[in-house]
Order: structure tokens, then C-alpha cells, then sequence
């Protein structure tokens, strides 16, 4: 049975071929290849994929993005087909449901949403569920340093709490679409903000959203 993070696994390959290696994405400083590279080296290297979070482990993460960036195009996006190598903790269901639906999500967002003519796709509303349920789990550490209170607000009222803190901004819309505010993509989620104007503006322009 087909997964929500093998489904896109293979809608962002698509899209990154459909694109090519130097089209723009939402990654500051990136280009498709560069983001190929990132999502390969977070699978297949985990020696150096902790440097995203550990800043002694930069400098080798740097070094290993630029050897996998200077691979063949093609090949990158091969890799990101085939998956994680065999022995991976990636290849088991579990795992890859809970560590690559959102990041897989994400990153597919990042290619169409910097193209010119992106339009918001139709999701059904399982795996909007499965979004917001990640969403859940996720929100106070991707809020943590931001400098308002915020909650995340659902259509249907569900809600929850990014980070706890005055003057507060609520954020409305889908699960999809606040995982993407969430995340740092604040420019281009679709939710609608309510709060002081002051806190909503510090909010758009703060660094301190995602992982």
C-alpha cells in the first residue's frame, strides 16, 4: 500500500526533473539541485545530516552537500527515487511515514511555490488530517523562538499552540497550508492572520519559524 511519504517522494523527483537543476525554490540560496542534494544527503549520509541542527557538524555537512551537489543531476533524483539504502532506518514504514511526509511535503511545496503559474493543489482531507497531526506534534518546537504568541487555527476550530507568549497572532487555514506558515514559508502559505498589526509584521519577517 502506497504511503503519504512515498507518494511524495515521488511528486518532488517529478517535480524536480520537470524543473531542472537550476530552477529557483523556496530555500533561501537554493536551487533544485542544491535542495536534490540536501534531500539525498539527509537519507543516504547521516554522518554529516546532523549538521543541520549541530553546529559542529556544519562544516562536514557543507562539505558533503558539495559532493553530492556536483553530481549528475539525473543521478540525484535516481537516488531520491530508489529511497534510503537498505539497511536505513528510513525503510521502515513507520519511520518513513513519521520522518518524510512532512519534509517530502515541504520540499515539494518549496519547487512549485517558487515557480510563477503555482496554484494550491487539492488535498483530501486524510491527509490533511495526517498534516495537522504532525502539525501537533511539531508546533512548539518549530515556534519556540519567535518573537509573539501564536496559535495555529483550523477551518473546523481544532487549534494549537506554536508558542505561548503576548501580543498573540492567530493563524486560520488548512493543515497544509499552516504546516507551510509553520516552517518558515511564511510568504507562501495561504492562512489568514489575526492580531495587532505590529505582531503580525514581526512575524512575517522573523527567521526564527522551522527547524
Amino acid at each position: 500500500m502506497s504511503t503519504f511519504a512515498k507518494r511524495e517522494r515521488l511528486l518532488l523527483a517529478d517535480l524536480l526533473e520537470t524543473a531542472g537543476p537550476e530552477a529557483p525554490t523556496l530555500c533561501e540560496g537554493w536551487r533544485t539541485r542544491d535542495l536534490a542534494a540536501h534531500v539525498v544527503v539527509r537519507e543516504r549520509r547521516p554522518d554529516a545530516a546532523g549538521g543541520t541542527l549541530i553546529k559542529q557538524l556544519a562544516s562536514r555537512l557543507d562539505r558533503v552537500m558539495e559532493e553530492y551537489g556536483a553530481k549528475p543531476y539525473e543521478e540525484l533524483l535516481q537516488l531520491i527515487r530508489t529511497g534510503p539504502p537498505r539497511f536505513s532506518p528510513f525503510q521502515l514504514k513507520q519511520v518513513d511515514e513519521a520522518a518524510n511526509t512532512v519534509e517530502f511535503y515541504v520540499h515539494t511545496e518549496d519547487v512549485r511555490r517558487a515557480q510563477p503559474d503555482w496554484a494550491p493543489r487539492e488535498l483530501d482531507p486524510v491527509f490533511q488530517d495526517a498534516l495537522w497531526s504532525r502539525l501537533e506534534r511539531t508546533a512548539r518546537l518549530v515556534g519556540r523562538g519567535i518573537p509573539t504568541g501564536l496559535v495555529l487555527r483550523r477551518p473546523n476550530g481544532q487549534t494549537t499552540v506554536a508558542h505561548r507568549g503576548t501580543p498573540v497572532v492567530t493563524a486560520t487555514g488548512e493543515p497544509s497550508e499552516l504546516l507551510l506558515f509553520a516552517y518558515g514559508r511564511q510568504g507562501a502559505a495561504k492562512v489568514e492572520l489575526e492580531g495587532e498589526p505590529d505582531a503580525i509584521a514581526k512575524l512575517h519577517e522573523t527567521k526564527q519559524l522551522g527547524l
